[in-house]
């Protein structure tokens, strides 16, 4: 069982969505949590593209990496773009993925558009786990 830690900044969304699709595609045969270094909340724009997926995360909150504990995590993975991730102190193995923040709030940008950049973000996410368990099936 591989144990899996997504950290980013607010753990409010890339962390969130990607706890979500990481539990949703690999079920019992791992353990999934995410953190970041200021939590906040999980954003309603993660809930709602990951719902449109069949996936509720309504259930997650944001948590703080100083309340992982870094013997329960065997793959960090962060996925912060421009911002400085968090950082888990214990010889694992780390990926990055750097995928853009798609919270904002830029009041140009419209909440279809905001809705939009989750989607992505979302996507990519899905991506890059669907590829990380086919590696780790080989």
């Amino acid at each position: 069982m591989t144990r899996f830690l997504f950290l980013c900044v607010a753990n409010s969304a890339r962390s969130q969505m990607a706890e979500g699709l990481a539990r949703n595609l690999f079920g019992p045969e791992a353990t999934v949590q995410s953190a970041g270094s200021k939590p906040s909340q999980v954003n309603p724009k993660a809930l709602e593209a990951l719902a449109e997926m069949g996936i509720d995360i309504s259930g997650q909150t944001s948590k703080s990496v100083d309340t992982i504990d870094p013997a329960s995590v065997d793959v960090v993975i962060t996925l912060c773009a421009e911002e400085v991730c968090p950082v888990l102190p214990r010889s694992v193995q780390r990926l990055h993925w750097p995928i853009p923040d798609p919270a904002t709030t830029d009041p140009s940008i419209s909440d279809e558009d905001i809705l939009q950049r989750f989607r992505e973000a979302r996507d990519e996410i899905a991506s890059r786990l669907k590829e990380l368990g086919m590696a780790a099936e080989h």
